[in-house]
């Protein structure tokens, strides 16, 4: 049985698409296959890596890419993670199924203050992307990883 191909889709593909594609990878990748993009890419952040290096998940292969890069793909299911995406990109062509689940943007904050923000938001995507992802394709939650 071939896997649900799931797209994370935010603005600069720099934090918030990039650490739910990490997770969905790392808790569903043995059922899902998983691809971020952005509206506007731009760099995977550092602090991005980091914090989801800290949580066990690596991107530091990751990097950023354009929604241009994959026209004519036909996703089970794309998630927009900011509310910029969402209004640039209302309707995937070829997408079963389009949902919306905003987070806060992490790089909005830098200096002293930025790393403890990045570590929420990389929790909450956690917490929140990977229990609707599971529930929008159906599949059994008995058996996502921890």
């Amino acid at each position: 049985m071939p896997k649900a191909l799931v797209l994370v889709l935010c603005t600069g593909n720099s934090c918030r698409s990039q650490m739910g594609e990490g997770w969905v990878r790392h808790l569903l990748g043995d059922r899902v296959e998983v691809r971020s993009a952005g509206t506007r890419p731009s760099f995977v952040h550092p602090r991005a890596i980091q914090v989801m290096g800290e949580a066990g998940v690596d991107l530091s292969s990751h990097t950023s890419k354009g929604v241009e890069s994959l026209k004519g793909i036909s996703f089970d299911l794309v998630v927009t993670v900011c509310d910029s995406a969402r209004e640039a990109c209302p309707v995937f062509p070829g997408a079963k199924k389009t949902i919306h689940h905003a987070f806060e943007d992490p790089a909005s904050g830098e200096g002293d203050d930025a790393l403890p923000v990045f570590r929420r938001v990389r929790d909450e995507i956690r917490v929140a992307l990977v229990p609707l992802v599971t529930r929008e394709l159906g599949l059994a939650q008995d058996s996502i990883g921890q």
